[in-house]
């Protein structure tokens, strides 16, 4: 059963854990959306988690990757005044583009949100996810 769309402003963020190990994150606002499937080999969730709550403090910038066996979708979140700019980035094969720089990806995600409203759908997301299997039934999955 997926998980209840949170919808904060224009940008909307879903969780679905399907099949062992693996989920699919869905993102959307006004104009664009995507469909990201992503392994159990890191904790996708917690790292977006993480990431997101990075921008509240001192860092101006946050970076992490999901691991789409073999692509990287490496996130790229910048905190630009009162705003979230959102970068996705597509590689090939995660075992040799860690090291490169983001230009050498392709954009397959790329929009700004107010960053209340951004963080507010992350976290909302992630009680979603938490309440529908609790903890150890997402760590089952």
């Amino acid at each position: 059963m997926p998980v209840d769309q949170s919808q904060t402003g224009a940008f909307h963020l879903q969780w679905d854990l399907v099949g062992r190990g693996w989920a699919r994150c869905h993102l959307a606002d006004g104009s664009n959306h995507a469909s990201l499937t992503v392994s159990y080999c890191t904790d996708a969730l917690a790292d977006l988690l993480a990431a997101t709550g990075g921008l509240y403090g001192q860092g101006r910038s946050s970076r992490f990757s999901f691991d789409a066996e073999p692509q990287e979708l490496r996130w790229v979140l910048r905190h630009a005044g009162e705003a979230i700019d959102v970068t996705i980035y597509k590689f090939p094969d995660l075992a040799v583009s860690s090291d490169l720089p983001d230009c050498d990806g392709t954009v397959i995600w790329e929009s700004a949100h107010p960053r209340r409203a951004f963080s507010h759908a992350v976290l909302d997301t992630a009680q979603n996810v938490l309440s529908q299997h609790g903890e150890a039934g997402y760590r089952a999955q």
